[in-house]
């Protein structure tokens, strides 16, 4: 979504010095993520206004005229120009030398230089409106014309961003990060954002200002369960103009382009508070009666696009008293169109159920402005500044207009949430405790009505934040949170402490097959989507009775989930034969089966899950690649250390030839098979001149050898000291008796050699061990060193009759 800054400053005066990086940090670090920051006006540099103050007929071509241009500079300048529509006194928009333009249909940008013209000088170039940027505000009648700001109220040497109220800063949002805030898809719920993080006050919009006495305009809600609320105003004399300028800008900046003013309106609308609003010429509502109803059976509508739908009766549509008009809250119909000699219209502002708009748009591939919004929830309470916003805009932009009529049907207006928090749960999650004051002015800038009492916070939540957005004490601590800025929350290390090995077999188990297979065995790692192509099922003649089906796939042929990975594969194939006339992949992937699996808690229910593991070798030689399958499978059990598999021919899989397949076999268990894939099968998918060899094995029924416990010991935080000791003992004294005797008061100790010599007296050995010593809370001083080792020596002379070695 992109974000006028002025747009914005219409409804928040936001502090002087704030920058619009400065915003975008805020806004990212807050509320939404800012993906980029535009300056609108930078396009139009060196593009200003100019006057033509004489116009000459070219020397040397007929087609070019000499003007003489006043364009701000300290003296007029001449410029050569092909424009059909020239005279003397007319404004004109003029690229002075370093401007850059779409020089006559040129694709890329051509930066303007001071130049001659068939033997002329020129100094610039008066421009037409498609070579800067301005064919939405000035369309022309052919291409030689050039633009004519006489009729405008601009200064010579005015840059045309301050003409056209370009000098705007937009701010292009990740719509993702807007996904759960309904509130914000309109500026003004940007505005009232930035009001809570500067602390700044938001200015009110206006209210409805309707006539009183108005006629009733007659609407019939059928489906009361998807339409919560609607309205209709009934509005006369107005015609096809184009909308102000400053409401073209707005609606160009805001990511839309401008159409006539009566639509422009509604979309302007749609920007500025997220209410979509629609238009219907109210000649064209038979009987001046709005239903709204579910459509009927093998009921048809004709979009404005002319695509015909074929409506289900789970389908809301907007209806006069003959046929529909609309698909509610997705998209007009040929029949309600504002047409050039449209006098009267009828403005819809309603309110429709998210999942009816995310359903109907799903299935028949719809997905506009109006139904994003729809689809996030809006509140039915917005309906009121949707109408407010239209009557104010309809007096501004048509003086002579007259609303005659008004209809409002509000079965069921959006409740507020309410949701008490207590101070310990807060002071817990957020790690930090905040004062009182600053919790509750925080939640009453975001708009909540806020009470404390007996440690508890009493929330109120506000109407368009309770469609969903705000429904849990969790949704109010993450408010409190991102306002107070999460920077501010002070960095806590977490308390790890690794006490043993964690062993993990069969994920090891899982690795080492991908390693052994990429590294050893040269195969590439693929990922496929879970979703198939019904072609790729048939072709391995899979059986999908027991399949499991998405309701809104996305796309008809991707509806089925995969219960086995050969259809991927031949996808894999297809896609790469374009390239490749030899390679080898695989994949580990799940599969799904009909059945329940509950992962976490009983509540949570899934379809039943299968690890598989599959891979292709595709080559010409047919008997090279089964061969090359079978040994990557019977060298896997040695290389990843699990038991072992075996092999034998019992039961033909769907997809592999008559005769050359093999099923594996792992503790005396069928988990797969491995084959070449059959000319059918490979028919059917779009493969040809080339042989394939598969394999696929249940990872699930694959078991890793066993293998020792490892300990975990800590490493040490002070370095150890490293001491040799040569000993002499009696013959008959072992390694070990010298191990335990010493063994409590080292760090670390290791054997290097016994030996036995002239030097060393007889019924004696001498021992050369290494020990290692050291303090748990400090480095070693000499002196300690010096008593540790004093100890050692007279534990060894006490347990084992040991001296130390002289020579």
């Amino acid at each position: 979504m992109k974000v006028s800054l002025n747009w914005v400053k219409r409804y928040v005066d936001l502090p002087t010095d704030l920058t619009p990086k400065q915003i975008s940090f805020d806004l990212t670090m807050r509320t939404v993520e800012v993906e980029d920051v535009i300056d609108t006006s930078e396009k139009f540099h060196d593009i200003v206004v100019g006057k033509i103050l004489e116009v000459q007929d070219h020397p040397n071509a007929d087609q070019l005229r000499v003007c003489i241009v006043e364009c701000g500079e300290d003296e007029p300048k001449q410029i050569v120009c092909g424009g059909s529509n020239l005279y003397e006194g007319e404004k004109v928009v003029v690229s002075k030398p370093g401007a850059e333009v779409f020089w006559h249909g040129e694709d890329s940008l051509v930066k303007i230089k001071e130049s001659k013209l068939r033997g002329v000088p020129s100094y610039g170039m008066i421009c037409g409106a498609t070579e800067v940027y301005l064919e939405s505000y000035f369309p022309l009648e052919d291409e030689h014309m050039i633009v004519d700001l006489s009729d405008v109220d601009c200064e010579v040497g005015q840059n045309i961003a301050d003409v056209i109220g370009m000098n705007d800063v937009v701010f292009d949002i990740d719509n993702k990060s807007l996904t759960n805030r309904p509130d914000l898809w309109g500026h003004y719920g940007i505005a009232r954002e930035l009001a809570a993080i500067y602390k700044c006050p938001l200015k009110p919009l206006p209210e409805a200002g309707l006539p009183e006495n108005l006629p009733e305009y007659k609407i019939d809600v059928q489906a009361e369960d998807k339409c919560p609320r609607y309205a209709a105003i009934e509005i006369e004399n107005v015609y096809d103009k184009p909308s102000p300028m400053w409401m073209q800008t707005a609606i160009i900046n805001g990511g839309m382009r401008p159409i006539n003013a009566i639509v422009d309106i509604t979309n302007y609308i749609m920007m500025s508070v997220g209410q979509p609003t629609h238009g219907f010429d109210r000649t064209h509502v038979d009987g001046s009666h709005i239903i709204v109803r579910n459509a009927k059976k093998d009921e048809k509508l004709v979009l404005l696009d002319r695509a015909l739908l074929d409506l289900t009766e789970d389908d809301l549509v907007i209806c006069d008293e003959n046929s529909p008009m609309a698909l509610a809250g997705i998209r007009g119909g040929i029949k309600d169109s504002i047409l050039p000699e449209t006098t009267g219209v009828v403005i819809e502002v309603a309110t429709f159920t998210a999942g009816t708009i995310r359903k109907t748009g799903k299935r028949f591939d719809e997905k506009t402005d109006a139904s994003i919004r729809y689809e996030k929830g809006l509140d039915t309470q917005r309906v009121d500044q949707g109408i407010a916003m239209a009557a104010m805009l309809f007096r501004e932009i048509f003086p002579e207009s007259k609303i005659v009529a008004f209809g409002d049907r509000n079965p069921k207006p959006t409740p507020r949430n309410v949701i008490d928090v207590t101070q310990d749960f807060l002071d817990v999650r957020l790690g930090k405790v905040l004062p009182q004051e600053e919790i509750m002015d925080i939640l009453t800038r975001l708009g909540y009505d806020v009470t404390f009492e007996n440690g508890t916070y009493h929330c109120i939540v506000p109407t368009y934040r309770s469609t969903g957005d705000v429904s849990v004490k969790d949704d109010v601590l993450g408010d409190i949170a991102r306002v107070y800025c999460y920077e501010n929350f002070e960095m806590k290390p977490l308390p790890v402490n690794f006490e043993h090995a964690v062993r993990q077999p069969k994920a090891q188990l899982d690795r080492k097959i991908r390693e052994y297979l990429a590294f050893r065995c040269g195969f590439n790692e693929i990922f496929t989507y879970p979703w198939i192509d019904e072609k790729y099922i048939q072709a391995a003649k899979i059986d999908t009775t027991q399949a499991i089906r998405l309701a809104t796939p996305p796309a008809p042929e991707l509806a089925t989930l995969r219960q086995s990975l050969i259809p991927g594969m031949l996808e894999a194939a297809v896609k790469n034969l374009r390239y490749y006339d030899e390679f080898k992949v695989f994949e580990v992937a799940q599969t799904f089966h009909q059945g329940e699996y509950h992962e976490s808690c009983q509540e949570e229910t899934l379809p039943v899950h299968k690890k598989l593991l599959s891979g292709i070798v595709v080559g010409k030689d047919a008997k090279k690649n089964f061969f090359e399958v079978k040994g990557v499978l019977e060298d896997m059990p040695r290389f990843c250390h699990m038991e072992g598999l075996t092999f034998k021919q019992k039961e033909k899989p769907s997809w592999s030839d008559d005769k050359v397949y093999l099923n594996v076999y792992h503790q005396g268990k069928n988990i797969g098979s491995i084959g070449l894939i059959s000319v059918q099968a490979m028919n059917a998918a779009g493969i040809s001149r080339t042989q394939i060899a598969y394999f696929e094995l249940c990872f699930d029924d694959m078991i890793p050898l066993n293998s020792r416990s490892n300990t975990f010991e800590h490493l040490p935080q002070y370095p150890l000291v490293e001491e040799d000791l040569s000993i002499l003992v009696d013959e008959s004294m072992h390694w070990h008796d010298v191990e335990e005797a010493v063994r409590h008061m080292v760090k670390k100790y290791e054997f290097i050699e016994e030996y036995r010599g002239k030097q060393i007296p007889a019924g004696k050995k001498s021992l050369v061990f290494r020990v290692w010593i050291g303090n748990d809370d400090s480095t070693m001083t000499s002196k300690q060193i010096d008593k540790k080792m004093n100890a050692i020596t007279k534990a060894l002379q006490k347990k084992c009759g040991a001296s130390i070695r002289e020579e």
